[in-house]
């Protein structure tokens, strides 16, 4: 009996998906595989192996390029915790280069408007609140400028995981104002929160923004919605820690 190796070679993360191969797990995302059947379909569909068939010993023969091959289910099984990243959400902004032919804006947002920024924030909270898939539409519109709607089912399923990895690597680049700090709650609204939000309260959340950047001159309203994503981020941000240092100095009092 001869004994062969065959390497698995798979990506370590989302980051190292290329963009065929994220939009191939969106596609299964799609189709409501569970999370085991998309790490087996994904290990052999990124390895380029393919299943021949069952084995009379519950084992499947597989195809590698031209070596054919018998595994078990439990050795597939057994590599199935390599691709367990695949069951989190992407911790830095990522998305398909194209959704319908229509480029996509900057991944991560940078040189956005922060009105547009404010634009999917607030469609992002509506989606989360209703579950209703057309504001992912809109939010398509506003980041695939020119796309054509309604989206497909895995275009949606893009939508939301770019948003929700955009939103995770902000939080994390400006801490002080993504924190969750009760004090700072208007600030945090459209950032952290996972729960339902009323419509008045995301537009506090905005409106607080804005007069945090306009130093409350409505005259300069224009000039920062027009501002870039994380210069406005970068502001907010030092405005928040700025606060908490001077809250806890009062404290100590």
């Amino acid at each position: 009996m001869q004994t062969i190796s065959i390497n698995f070679i798979v990506p370590q993360g989302w980051h190292e998906l290329s963009d065929k191969q994220l939009r191939y797990v969106y596609q299964l995302l799609a189709q409501n595989f569970t999370s085991d059947e998309v790490k087996t379909l994904c290990l052999l569909h990124w390895t380029g192996t393919k299943v021949i068939g069952k084995q009379n010993t519950d084992g499947y023969l597989l195809r590698k390029g031209k070596i054919l091959f018998e595994v078990t289910p439990l050795t597939l099984a057994e590599l199935l915790p390599n691709l367990d990243w695949l069951g989190t959400l992407p911790t830095s902004p990522i998305r398909p280069v194209k959704l319908k032919h229509r480029p996509g804006i900057a991944a991560d947002f940078d040189e956005v408007p922060f009105e547009q920024y404010i634009i999917v924030d607030n469609l992002y909270q509506g989606y989360l609140q209703t579950q209703d898939d057309t504001l992912l539409d809109e939010i398509a519109s506003v980041v695939y400028p020119g796309i054509k709607t309604p989206l497909a089912p895995d275009e949606r399923i893009a939508i939301f995981y770019w948003v929700a990895s955009l939103k995770s690597s902000l939080a994390s680049r400006y801490s002080d104002f993504f924190s969750g700090n009760p004090e700072t709650d208007d600030g945090n609204l459209l950032a952290n929160s996972q729960s339902p939000i009323s419509r008045s309260r995301i537009e506090d959340a905005v409106n607080a923004q804005i007069r945090a950047l306009t130093k409350g001159d409505v005259t300069k309203e224009a000039e920062v919605l027009a501002l870039d994503t994380h210069r406005a981020l970068t502001e907010l941000n030092a405005q928040a820690r700025e606060y908490k240092q001077l809250n806890s100095q009062l404290n100590k009092k």
